[in-house]
Order: C-alpha cells, then sequence, then structure tokens
C-alpha cells in the first residue's frame, strides 16, 4: 500500500491499509488514520493529524509553516478529521502560537482543486469549497456551508452554517448562516433557498428563515433593536436562534 519511492519519516504514524504514492513526503510528527489514501507527490508536514477515510490527491501540501511574518518556529499543528477529500494543489497550514496553535477541518469536507486554508482556520463538517477558494488567518467556517469557486475570504471572518458565497465573491465581513451572498465586495443576496431545500428544511423552517432576513436586513433600528426582534422569532424556531447566536458571538460586522 506504500509504494517504496515514497519518503516517509520514521517518526510518522502510518495505519495499516493507508494507500501512499510515489514522490510524497511525509515528514515527522505526522499521524494518518487507517483506510486513508494519498496520491502521489503530496507533502505532509507535521506536526498534523488526519483521520480515517481521507482521499489527498497529487501535489496537496498539507501542514505548512504558517504564512505569517509574526510566525516565530513556535509550536503549532494542523488537525483534519475523517472522510474529506483534498484534490490537486490545495494547501493547508499549521496554526500560530498567537492564534491559538491549530488549523482544524472537520469531517466529509470537499476541498477542490487549488483551495488555501492559512494557519488558525477553523472549519467544522460537510463544507464545500470549489475551486480556488482560499480563506486567510484565523477564519471560521461553519457546517454545510458552500464557497464558490475563487471566493476570498479576509482574516478573522466568519461564515455561518449553510451559507453561500458567488463565484468570485469577497468577502470582508461576516457572512450569516443560510444567506446568500456575492459580488466584489460581497453583498447580501437573500436566502441560500437552494441549499435549505437540498437538505430539507421544512417550509415552516424556511419561512421563519425569511421572516428573520426581512428583519435582519429589510427593517430599519439599531444592532440592538434588531436582535431583540430576532429573539423573540427566535422563540419560535431554532434555526433562527441559531442565526441569532452567530450575529451575538461574531462582533467584526455582518455583510450587508
Amino acid at each position: 500500500m506504500i509504494d517504496p519511492r515514497a519518503v516517509i519519516d520514521t517518526a510518522a504514524e502510518i495505519a495499516d491499509g493507508v494507500h501512499v504514492g510515489p514522490y510524497t513526503v511525509i515528514g515527522p510528527q505526522v499521524v494518518i488514520g487507517s483506510g486513508s489514501w494519498v496520491g502521489p507527490h503530496v507533502v505532509i508536514n507535521g506536526p498534523t493529524r488526519i483521520g480515517t477515510g481521507n482521499r489527498i490527491h497529487p501535489f496537496a501540501s498539507l501542514g505548512g509553516d504558517a504564512q505569517d511574518k509574526k510566525y516565530a518556529g513556535e509550536p503549532a499543528r494542523l488537525e483534519i478529521g475523517s472522510d474529506n477529500v483534498i484534490r490537486e494543489y490545495v494547501s493547508i497550514n499549521r496554526g500560530t502560537g498567537h492564534g491559538g496553535g491549530v488549523t482544524r477541518l472537520g469531517d466529509r469536507n470537499w476541498i477542490m482543486a487549488s483551495c488555501h486554508v492559512a494557519h488558525d482556520c477553523q472549519v467544522g463538517h460537510d463544507v464545500t469549497f470549489a475551486n480556488g477558494a482560499s480563506l486567510a488567518g484565523h477564519v471560521t467556517v461553519d457546517d454545510f456551508a458552500t464557497l464558490g469557486g475563487y471566493t476570498l475570504v479576509h482574516q478573522f471572518c466568519a461564515i455561518g452554517a449553510y451559507a453561500f458565497t458567488a463565484f468570485g465573491s469577497v468577502i470582508s465581513k461576516d457572512v450569516p448562516p443560510y444567506l446568500t451572498v456575492a459580488g466584489n465586495p460581497a453583498r447580501a443576496r437573500g436566502l441560500n433557498r437552494e441549499g435549505l431545500k437540498r437538505h430539507d428544511f421544512p417550509d415552516a423552517t424556511q419561512k421563519a428563515l425569511q421572516q428573520a432576513y426581512r428583519v435582519l436586513y429589510r427593517s430599519g433600528g439599531s444592532r440592538d433593536e434588531l436582535l431583540e426582534k430576532l429573539r423573540q422569532q427566535a422563540r419560535q424556531d431554532a434555526h433562527v436562534g441559531q442565526l441569532l447566536e452567530f450575529l451575538e458571538q461574531h462582533q467584526r460586522g455582518i455583510i450587508r
């Protein structure tokens, strides 16, 4: 299962049943779980822990040093969950000491060719990155979000669950859950209706989220007044409550 032309450090831990292709280089302090497939010409540096059942395609670079001038070689790591697909030329960097020390990806993510995930990013589960989508440092992406091709996300931004960013979106503020955004700079375009349908959100929940969207983007008032209106709606629908929680936790300001 391990091609003799691969170069694997003796301090790496490769589980039984892992396929490693030719000319792949795996450094020390790398752990790869069972059932994973690592294609040819992949580079994995440690400390990096990769779960089970992942597929990592040629020329991916995982666990490299943070591209941060403040990074001075302090301990930092990369953690990748299970059943992810990481396509060609993807780069994912380790964390930094000043940013929490870890870059983390959850399970079942689909990372298409030439994407970049920078230092200290936190990516949840079932997230899709179309070709060329890139995260600057310290970005958070919640479960089931979809980043369209060549989406660019500024550092410290957050993208909520089930959000959708259209092709070429340039994001410099937070994207609330369930929204579609597009443009440069990106602007809110409404709910991610197609995503909600595909994930079988009930009609009542979709209507509740549409009402919440109108409060957030179509009604006047201060931030505190808008949040109070959403608190009242959240008593009727848990997903509105998740939208409210996102807005209360993240203070960068949202895309309008």
